[in-house]
């Protein structure tokens, strides 16, 4: 069971004694008779509450409650007071105090509001053990020893404290945006909320507004008979993601913008105006600059979008982190295919090292599975990672050959996610040598086009 500590501040030897005899038995307390000297332990080891006297001698109850709050702005101070001094009171609980006890202190009273201010530590060192294991366990990808990302984490860990402040995220394909978007959204006050992701470039330009904004039954031919709530609704009191949002339509992007600037919708065939409160996050791997000049992206939808800007480094930039995310992915998947990896041979972190990432740690995430895959030792060597000196080996696609095939274990193996391993290295593969191109990544896999989105979208690949 957690023991709180608290801080009782007063000038009157009988109250401290009082209540340090009161509650020592279930808290941790220290008592000082001025605010000087409380300040000084403060500093040194913020308690968890603090029982402070306003009529202090030297510097008095508001004032230390102004110093203690300019250095710690989420500490519990309950005011004492001899009197009820509404003019003073309301001062002190303008400045953040949690609460106000008087004199003569009834510890009954007193008791009651203490448990009720660390009731509010309580459900907040919940919230941010939830968020920290939910960043650790969801967030590899940002494992930070190089300085440019970890200052990127330490900006979204300031720009996420605010509940509804837009914020565009920018970065290269396989960056981690949308990893990036969870990082902001679990930091923030909309914890608890929905995280709701749209992919702007998979909506169909005439679906746009229904997806987007839902519809009333009847609204259109082919409307769902009870209507439609739209993906706006759904991230209510949470956060809405709009990845790709250089992708959107012209039309679209109006609609949006009206949203952005009002706050307020009419779902399709509605009568009714809906009011949302929701934090947009948004982001792109293109240059909205020169969309904007070409015409294809609206400025002031770039300006409401992106009143906080996040620019992710890509994994060239940020060279310190390759070896330490190559091996938590080893990790990974040695567990996921019930092999024992101990570790990356030092010719094949050489290789990662000098590797060009183009497609930053998403490629390097899913070379990392294929080499743990067809890996038949402890150790994973240049050969099984198929790169060297920043080149990369051509696939001889011979499948039916012993080497490079997984080997069968007593134990046994799981062969769906052993092919859909191999499928999601070579879609992905195609998909790079061919810029994107759907249609030419398909034919690089002797594929019909609808085969190889079906098979796309079934691996969730972007």
């Amino acid at each position: 069971m957690i023991k709180y500590t608290i801080f009782v501040v007063d000038d009157e030897e009988t109250i401290r004694e009082g209540v340090t005899m009161a509650l020592e038995g279930t808290y941790r307390i220290s008592a000082f008779s001025t605010a000087e000297a409380a300040i000084k332990a403060f500093k040194k080891e913020a308690p968890d509450l603090v029982l402070l006297d306003i009529g202090l001698p030297g510097m008095d109850g508001v004032q230390a409650l102004r110093e203690i709050k300019n250095i710690q702005p989420e500490a519990l101070v309950i005011m004492i007071t001899a009197f009820e001094d509404a003019k003073t009171v309301i001062s002190a609980m303008k400045l953040g105090a949690y609460d106000y006890v008087i004199k003569p202190i009834h510890m009954d009273g007193l008791d009651v509001t203490i448990r009720n201010a660390l009731d509010t530590i309580r459900l907040r060192k919940e919230v941010h053990s939830l968020q920290e294991h939910y960043l650790k366990e969801n967030l590899p990808c940002f494992i930070a020893e190089s300085n440019a990302i970890q200052d990127v984490m330490e900006f979204i860990s300031l720009v996420a404290k605010s509940p509804d402040t837009p914020i565009l995220i920018h970065g290269e394909t396989g960056t981690g945006k949308e990893l990036i978007a969870s990082a902001i959204h679990y930091r923030s006050p909309n914890f608890k909320g929905p995280l709701v992701t749209v992919n702007c470039a998979s909506i169909p330009k005439d679906l746009v507004e229904s997806e987007m904004f839902g519809y009333e039954k009847g609204a259109f031919s082919g409307a769902n008979l009870s209507g439609k709530r739209g993906l706006v609704e759904e991230a209510a009191d949470g956060t809405l993601f709009l990845d790709e949002v250089g992708d959107l339509s012209q039309e679209a992007q109006a609609k949006l913008l009206r949203f952005l600037e009002e706050g307020e919708f009419y779902r399709i065939g509605g009568t009714k105006k809906i009011h949302i409160k929701t934090r947009v996050v948004s982001a792109t791997n293109k240059n909205l600059d020169a969309m904007i000049a070409e015409g294809l992206f609206r400025k002031d939808l770039y300006f409401r979008l992106g009143v906080i800007k996040v620019d992710i480094p890509s994994l060239n930039e940020r060279k310190e982190d390759i070896i330490p995310i190559a091996r938590h992915f080893l990790y990974e998947f040695g567990k996921k295919f019930n092999k024992k990896m101990a570790k990356i041979t030092p010719q094949a972190e050489t290789a990662l090292y000098e590797h060009n990432w183009t497609g930053n740690v998403r490629e390097l995430r899913n070379l990392i599975e294929r080499a743990v895959l067809i890996s038949r030792g402890q150790e994973l060597t240049v050969d099984e990672l198929g790169i060297r000196s920043g080149t990369t080996f051509k696939a001889t696609g011979n499948l039916s050959s012993e080497r490079g095939m997984p080997r069968l274990t007593p134990e046994g193996m799981d062969i769906v996610n052993i092919l859909d391993s191999y499928e999601r290295h070579y879609i992905s593969e195609a998909l790079r040598m061919s810029g994107g191109n759907e249609s030419q990544a398909a034919k690089l896999l002797n594929m019909n086009h609808h085969t190889f989105r079906y098979r796309r979208k079934k691996l969730e690949l972007k």
